[in-house]
């Protein structure tokens, strides 16, 4: 993955995450101000908007990086943070599908099973990023801990002593 594909891809799962977390926090935690309110915050249009706007670019930042990056490692089976990426990776449909029909089912039962899968789904799937990430970076780590040839001599000192 290059530089702006990892770039994009973090900077709208965190964005989409935040303001998915945050509609939700106001629609279902939080009190109307008066009892003919339609909404419980003066925010909550708006943080809907924010939402249905990064969300999209999630959805490209997962396109660009489709090919090279989940559809490589899925194909050639590379073991490092595969159940990870395999969560991300299965959750993503359904999270992306009923996010869409959030937006166009009206009865109030389905709307509110879609709801719940939606928000289901995007919790694992933050859930698995984040996991993907920190094994990826164990496993770098680990990497970088493994024995190396000794230091090279700099300035006539190797390791703390002087060279001969």
């Amino acid at each position: 993955m290059t530089r702006f594909q990892k770039w994009l891809f973090w900077a709208s799962s965190v964005a989409t995450g935040v303001t998915g977390a945050a509609y939700w926090w106001m629609q279902n935690m939080m009190e109307p101000v008066s009892e003919w309110a339609v909404i419980n915050h003066p925010l909550q249009p708006w943080v809907l908007k924010a939402h249905i706007v990064v969300a999209p670019v999630l959805i490209f930042a997962v396109g660009l990086i489709a090919g090279q990056h989940i559809w490589n490692h899925f194909r050639t089976s590379i073991q490092t943070a595969r159940r990870t990426g395999l969560v991300t990776m299965y959750v993503l449909g359904p999270m992306v599908i009923s996010g869409y029909l959030i937006q166009v089912v009206t009865h109030p039962g389905w709307l509110a099973g879609v709801g719940w899968v939606h928000i289901g789904t995007g919790v694992l799937y933050l859930l698995g990023i984040a996991a993907h990430q920190r094994v990826l970076r164990a496993a770098k780590a680990e990497v970088s801990i493994s024995p190396r040839p000794p230091a090279l001599v700099a300035n006539g000192v190797i390791r703390g002593r002087t060279a001969p």
